[in-house]
């Protein structure tokens, strides 16, 4: 409670929880019930969890009729209490996380998946060290088509590619001023912006922290306040891994490093190669590829990014420095030597992301089986296993993957499975603009 103590002014909170597909469901409650919340959690369904993109139940879930659609009790998570920067009224968000009447973690929460991920390294005396790069789009939605909104200050559309732009951004120095402010009430650190390949399309950096939760709690919460925020400004924001079919698509790039228990990053062995870790790691991490690309490309418009030449890598391969592999090692000091995963879009749920990437790196240092060679050059050019591009496939190797199993819990699997495959029967039925308007700023 010492977080509201010391903010008077909030109104009100919000409880809420994040689903499989990274959708913040919850209660919104008057701040005098606040100390009765942060004691004794709240309760709603654990099918909460496990909707689809629509809000909707899953058939045959066995979390709703089958089991009597029964509550769980949802306690808040060691985050507590942050601000809503994007609502007039001053609010507070507190993030819980879903256990069943005996105080046992509900499988089916993203959260939990992360958690079991980090006990995996904590067994072994080992802390990941992460950080994400979201890529998102300004658009303007007002009419039938997507556009660059206007400037403020010029009241022009920029159009083109403008990479690196000050220009650009400083077109939108307003929103961005009050993103970074937004992102300092929230602790969330954020560090540099650029403007990116699309046309309103820009990039920040989140730092490394070594704590892979709060990484995820960071990117949870930045995507809410990037969208809320644009709103208030006039425009929306979008996180759709491609809102525009010929423009760039936008990703959630993930770096990491692993420290053992005195502190030494085990992927540096004084060389510009790395340690034979960094080299299982990234074995572990092209093998779950293609299982796990469900969890880099979860919705129907995600298998839009995946085209290869399209500044999305497509191709199961590692480099160095090369941007067009899948799995990147970044050049630089010895001691930062860490892991750039690029296969994930800008639409994932940052909870899943994170457990399928260093998930994946524990089945690595686990097997300590060295990776093939890296490549050099275009990867698109190259003869390669392909991570999948279809999303029937990609649930179908979901679902029978042993990497996968090694990863996440059976009830994660199996909801995800009957989400994933609701979701397609359903968006069949939509034309493009009804898919946009699914997607644009929920994702």
């Amino acid at each position: 409670m010492n977080w509201l103590e010391t903010n008077p002014s909030v109104r009100n909170i919000r409880v809420a929880v994040a689903d499989l597909n990274g959708q913040a469901r919850g209660k919104r409650i008057p701040v005098r019930f606040a100390s009765a919340v942060s004691e004794n959690g709240v309760r709603f369904p654990l099918s909460v969890l496990n909707l689809d993109m629509w809000g909707e139940d899953i058939e045959k879930s066995p979390l709703v009729f089958a089991a009597g659609d029964p509550d769980g009790v949802m306690m808040p998570t060691e985050r507590g209490f942050v601000p809503m920067p994007w609502l007039d009224v001053n609010a507070a968000l507190l993030p819980v996380a879903s256990y069943y009447e005996d105080g046992t973690p509900f499988g089916g929460d993203p959260r939990h998946a992360l958690e079991n991920v980090v006990r995996r390294l904590a067994a072994y005396g080992l802390t990941a060290v992460v950080a994400t790069e979201l890529e998102f789009y300004l658009v303007d939605d007002a009419g039938d088509e997507l556009h660059v909104p206007r400037s403020p200050g010029s009241g022009k559309r920029r159009i083109g590619a403008e990479i690196l732009s000050l220009q650009a951004l400083d077109a939108w120095d307003n929103f961005f001023s009050d993103l970074y402010d937004g992102c300092e009430a929230m602790d969330i650190p954020a560090e540099s912006a650029i403007s990116e390949a699309g046309p309103g399309q820009f990039e920040i950096n989140l730092v490394h922290q070594p704590d892979p939760l709060k990484a995820a709690d960071d990117a949870w919460f930045f995507k809410m306040l990037v969208t809320g925020l644009a709103r208030k400004h006039g425009f929306a924001a979008s996180f759709m891994a491609k809102p525009y079919d010929t423009a760039s698509g936008s990703g959630m790039h993930t770096h990491f490093s692993i420290l053992d228990a005195d502190g030494k990053n085990i992927f540096d062995d004084g060389t510009d190669l790395g340690s034979d870790a960094l080299r299982h790691a990234i074995a572990g991490c092209l093998k779950a590829l293609p299982g796990c690309g469900l969890i880099f490309a979860p919705h129907g418009n995600s298998y839009k990014r995946m085209v290869p030449g399209a500044h999305a890598p497509t191709g199961i391969c590692w480099a160095y420095e090369n941007r067009t592999a899948a799995i990147r090692v970044p050049a630089g000091k010895s001691a930062a030597r860490r892991i750039e995963h690029r296969v994930a879009g800008g639409d994932v749920n940052p909870y899943l992301a994170l457990t399928a990437i260093l998930g994946a790196a524990v089945n690595g240092l686990e097997d300590a089986v060295d990776p093939v060679g890296p490549i050099s050059g275009s990867a698109y050019e190259l003869s390669l296993p392909q991570i999948p591009t279809d999303w029937a496939e990609a649930i179908g190797q979901f679902e029978s993957d042993e990497c996968v199993k090694r990863i996440f819990p059976d009830d994660l699997i199996r909801n995800m499975i009957l989400t994933k495959r609701q979701e397609m029967r359903k968006l069949d039925s939509l034309d493009h603009a009804e898919r946009l308007a699914l997607y644009l700023d929920s994702v």
